[in-house]
């Protein structure tokens, strides 16, 4: 019998480089078994420490440049928002003009405001511009810190500024602003003139601009300017992309127009909608607007059938709302629906349907002191509005109607104050709204120092039966807004104050600051006799805890 060492051996007798070695006891444990055929084990042992070692070598020398690089290339410092700042600036002028956007693309809220005064924060001046002095500068300042992110000087006297355009060719957001015989598209995030035009002649146009589909086909947005006099409306169409007219100018005869807005049925079709001084609401459809500016430049737009019933024959105009003491008209948006268009008139607020112009709802009052506000107080989903009722002698009741009824959810009565500003409400996680106002608390006793005071009020839903009520000693307040700033935060409200007056300059004050950060200063005023029972200090915590907060 062939010892087992012997037959291995045999297996394979013309290999080549075969090396047999010494035949005995556990030769056949020290072969492998390759393709090739067998081969001692112990020949792979030289061949695997040096691919060993280059293994390990090759990582120390990656770990090596890794942390080389670590330290020579510093790391990023965190941009950190902070929770209040304020900016001054002196011997300046400001306008009641305050617009929130994204400029810098960092997905905070920046701000955007207008001064007129010599010299800008960012070594601009009026001299540098060409411009004469005082002029008008348009800055943008970040949400995080106040930093200063451009600012672009213009001719004085600004008229009126719209931000949050989106449109003006490239860009994706705009400012427009009219001023001294100018019109002037500015891009939002760098502050670069994209177009200036002059102000169309014999227009004194109102804000805002809107802005309508395509209508040259260059794929941009259109923008109509609509200005008025006792007996006539004008509009001009401009194009979005450059600022040149569209057409010719269209005259409609009509008393003289307070306000417009564009409007869009469930149809697609576009109306522009009039709020004329003692007549009423009327409207106007875009596409016979277009086609008196250019003809075949209404060719793309839809007609609404059921609208055009409505339409007058001679004025080419739907009567929606007949009234000599009609306020303000304010559209309360459904999503992808028509939205509603709520109507305040010298002694009730109604709301009607925005596609069949039927009344909803309507409830009586006495007189409304400023525009409703809207924000949601109950979870249905509907809008709820806010009004600032005039009850006489000085006073007012602040009152949220039900979207969806009309109803009175809730009110409270203050004492009222000229040039405060209107209500508002910023939309919080769970749909629903903290609201907050301007008045003077009845029990508050009249001395020189409460007069200086002006005072704010939050209230949460949650917290129907409680007040949160702060104090600030400033100066007039030119404008105001609340909004989620940056998401994952607490809400903050942008304050900017100032001297009134035309030509009045002084020092003007630019603040922002979080909501919770006035919580701890705030008085907790308890409404009836179902006031909450919790104590003050539970009760502001959890405002700061629960309410303040939009969920990521």
């Amino acid at each position: 019998m062939l010892d087992p060492t012997d037959s291995v051996v045999q297996m394979r007798p013309l290999d080549e480089g075969a090396d047999r070695g010494p035949v005995g006891p556990g030769a056949a444990r020290a072969l492998v078994k390759t393709k090739e055929g067998y081969w001692r084990r112990d020949r792979f042992i030289p061949m695997s420490r040096w691919r060993t070692g280059a293994f390990f070598l090759s990582l120390l020398l990656c770990l090596a440049v890794i942390f080389s690089f670590s330290f020579m290339v510093p790391c990023p410092a965190p941009d950190l928002s902070l929770r209040s700042w304020n900016r001054t600036f002196q011997e300046a002028a400001t306008y009641e003009f305050l617009a929130l956007g994204d400029a810098n693309g960092d997905g905070v809220l920046d701000v955007l405001f207008v001064l007129k005064g010599a010299e800008g924060r960012l070594n601009t001046s009026c001299v540098n511009a060409s411009l004469g002095t005082p002029c008008v500068f348009v800055s943008a300042l970040t949400g995080t810190n106040g930093d200063s992110l451009w600012e672009r000087p213009l001719a004085p006297e600004l008229h009126w500024a719209q931000c949050g355009l989106p449109t003006f060719g490239d860009s994706n957001t705009g400012c427009l602003l009219s001023h001294a015989d100018r019109i002037t598209a500015i891009q939002q995030h760098s502050g670069e003139v994209i177009w200036e035009q002059p102000q169309p002649p014999d227009l004194n146009s109102r804000p805002p601009a809107l802005k309508i589909p395509d209508l040259n086909g260059d794929g941009v947005n259109d923008l109509v300017l609509i200005g008025q006099s006792p007996v006539q409306t004008k509009l001009v169409i401009l194009s979005g992309r450059s600022g040149d007219r569209i057409g010719s100018e269209v005259v409609l005869d009509s008393a003289e127009v307070f306000r417009h807005l564009l409007h869009t049925t469930a149809k697609g079709s576009h109306y522009v909608l009039f709020h004329k001084v003692d007549c009423g609401l009327y409207a106007q459809a875009l596409w016979r607007i277009a086609a008196q500016a250019l003809e075949g430049s209404e060719a793309g737009l839809v007609k609404d059938p059921m609208w055009e019933e409505k339409t007058s024959a001679t004025s080419g105009q739907v009567q929606l709302y007949k009234s000599d003491s009609l306020r303000h008209v304010v559209a309360v948006e459904r999503g992808s629906r028509s939205p509603h268009l709520l109507l305040v008139s010298e002694g009730a607020v109604e709301l009607m349907h925005g596609d069949r112009l039927q009344p909803l709802w309507k409830v009586n009052t006495s007189g409304v002191l400023s525009e409703p506000t809207l924000g949601h107080y109950n979870k249905d989903g509907v809008p709820d509005v806010i009004i600032e009722e005039d009850m006489g002698n000085c006073t007012k009741k602040v009152k949220i109607l039900d979207g969806t009824s009309g109803r009175v959810l809730w009110e409270v009565s203050l004492r009222f104050r000229p040039e405060t500003p209107r209500p508002t409400a910023v939309s919080i996680a769970k749909s629903y709204s903290v609201f907050v106002f301007w008045g003077d608390w009845l029990s508050q006793t009249n001395s020189s120092d409460s007069e200086k005071e002006q005072f704010s009020y939050m209230l949460h839903p949650h917290y129907s039966n409680v007040l949160l009520e702060k104090s600030t000693v400033a100066d007039d307040i030119i404008a105001f807004k609340v909004a989620l700033m940056e998401m994952g935060r607490h809400a903050s409200y942008v304050m900017l104050t100032g001297p009134v007056g035309v030509g009045a300059r002084g020092s003007v004050t630019l603040t922002k600051r979080q909501l919770k950060e006035d919580i701890p200063e705030s008085r907790v005023l308890r409404l009836g006799e179902l006031a909450s029972e919790e104590t003050d200090q539970e009760i502001k915590e959890a405002f700061i805890r629960l309410h303040m907060r939009k969920d990521t």
